[in-house]
């Protein structure tokens, strides 16, 4: 079913009487009972602090989760000058139809500035709403991504995809393009509330990286924010980060074809201007199941290599083979392999009309093996040297972005060929 709005009658009314509001802030939620009160009460705060004399409306936008995170959320008492709105969004499930509530919202109150935070942030301080909202109030900045400190091995699919890729392609060094908190102007949030994208994958857990990349492809100005250490409920690769996983390389495979035009103009990248909090401390540890990685990887290859063989060059192929035979301590994957590994999927998933998905779960125990490669070279380190490292890998993607380009060229050519017999 096609929806024309992600907001529920109800939600439309109280929007209405509510008429106008200085700043909004969005809490997504779902089945977040345990956390959604420290999450409302520092958002709570914050306003009261740093925004005392501007109207604001905290918006919580529930998937419909059947444990107690609406009562929890309802019986908070915030601030008595301070409006909070909690419904149940209407549309596909997930955390993009809950964010198009927050953008439908923003634009219809008028908002002058917007900010979004996920509602399992155990790290979050009054001071989270500061760093995201000054810059847009006071700054003029369109786009506010978030810097956390994060252990090594938290931010998985950033540190050794969506950073390395979106920084290569569209020329901005965004360093959490995938971070869940962000905050936005209320022109921003009416261009997003205004794409046709909300039955696709953006809708699910793709939105997050489709708000960075319209961002800088449709020339918003754009910030970040340090917002401190981010302790969340970390998600171990084995047992969880299978959907958003295909969400969110689907959704950046596909921007590629959108976007071709722009990002292959672009060449190398640029600072993008830090604002926030300046500590450093060395946040809490991320376990990973390391043998398991490596295990779901070599099963992939003894289910996959035929077709691993097919959609790879020859050289990169047979760095895959190699990593199959090796033994847990010595495992390795190397990163220029994995960059090659990245962009020819890109390409083939560019070439290929039909089954996509079928692709990304191709994808899934490489994706395992390139993780528990980085965490072997990274063992020894603390996660300030391994932040070092990840900036080395995306220093190598973009000296490769040359061939991503020969490749998409190529098979692109090859795929007009075919279909002009």
């Amino acid at each position: 079913m096609h929806y024309d709005t992600a907001l529920r009658s109800y939600a439309s009314k109280r929007i209405e009487e509510i008429e106008s509001a200085d700043i909004l802030v969005g809490i997504p939620c779902y089945y977040s009972e345990r956390t959604i009160t420290q999450v409302i009460q520092m958002v709570s705060h914050g306003l009261a602090k740093h925004y005392h004399d501007r109207k604001s409306l905290i918006l919580i936008a529930d998937g419909g989760s059947t444990d107690d995170t609406r009562e929890v959320a309802k019986e908070f008492q915030i601030k008595p000058w301070q409006e909070k709105l909690i419904i149940i969004y209407r549309g596909p499930a997930g955390k993009g139809t809950a964010l198009r509530s927050v953008f439908e919202t923003a634009h219809r109150l008028g908002v002058k500035a917007c900010a979004v935070v996920d509602s399992d942030v155990r790290s979050i301080t009054s001071d989270w709403i500061k760093y995201l909202i000054d810059p847009v109030l006071e700054n003029g900045y369109q786009f506010v991504a978030p810097i956390y400190l994060r252990h090594k091995y938290d931010g998985t699919i950033t540190n050794n995809i969506v950073y390395n890729i979106t920084r290569t392609l569209y020329g901005k060094r965004i360093r959490q393009p995938i971070g869940g908190d962000f905050a936005f102007s209320q022109d921003l949030a009416k261009f997003y509330a205004e794409q046709d994208v909300w039955q696709t994958e953006v809708a699910r857990f793709g939105i997050d990286i489709w708000m960075t990349t319209n961002a800088i492809t449709q020339g918003f100005r754009l910030c970040q924010s340090n917002l401190g250490v981010k302790i969340h409920d970390a998600k171990d690769p084995v047992q969880h980060l299978g959907p958003m996983f295909r969400q969110v390389i689907w959704t950046i495979f596909s921007l590629m074809e959108r976007y071709e035009d722009y990002w292959k103009k672009v060449r190398g990248s640029e600072p993008v201007e830090i604002f926030g909090h300046e500590n450093h401390v060395e946040p809490e540890p991320v376990n990973l199941d390391l043998e398991g990685m490596i295990q779901q990887f070599k099963v992939g290859f003894r289910q996959f290599s035929p077709l691993w063989k097919e959609i790879f060059c020859d050289d990169c192929f047979e760095e895959i083979r190699k990593a199959a035979h090796l033994r847990s301590r010595k495992f390795r994957l190397p990163i220029d392999t994995w960059i090659q590994i990245l962009y020819e999927l890109a390409t083939t998933f560019h070439t290929w009309t039909a089954n996509r998905n079928k692709l990304i779960d191709l994808m899934t125990p490489l994706y395992y093996a390139r993780v528990a490669s980085f965490v072997r070279q990274s063992w020894e380190m603390s996660s300030e040297e391994a932040e070092a490292l990840v900036e080395e890998q995306a220093q190598s993607f973009e000296e490769h972005k040359d061939y991503l380009v020969t490749v998409w060229d190529e098979k692109s050519g090859q795929l007009s060929k075919s279909r002009g017999k």
